[in-house]
């Protein structure tokens, strides 16, 4: 599934990065830690967080990450914004909580 599938099939608005939409998702990780996804989620992932600084944008493409979803109705901070355009990495955004948006998310990868 691409990142602009997921945002279809789940509503997400795509904030920036939209060049990037194409990215192919092979999984997803949910955390508000930096440096638990640093350590933890895999190349190609999706992730769910609530951070909205530009250090996130440092996160995912060292990690190669497919897009990042910000919960609650969260919107990316302007350096943010710049580096997600830059990288060619999308940053969505869902009212929706941590735990729906995860399970959401989950529950369309697997199928």
């Amino acid at each position: 599934m691409t990142v602009k599938e997921l945002a279809e099939k789940l509503n997400l608005e795509i904030c920036c990065g939209a060049n990037g939409v194409d990215r192919e998702i092979k999984g997803g990780y949910t955390s508000d830690l930096l440096s638990d996804v640093m350590g933890n989620a895999g190349e190609g992932h999706v992730w769910i967080t609530l951070q909205t600084h530009k250090n996130i944008m440092a996160i995912a493409s060292l990690k190669e990450l497919a897009a990042i979803v910000l919960v609650k109705g969260l919107k990316p901070e302007t350096e943010t914004v710049e580096e997600s355009e830059n990288e060619h990495i999308p940053v969505l955004s869902t009212p929706l909580q941590t735990f729906e948006i995860t399970g959401a998310i989950y529950e369309w990868l697997k199928k």
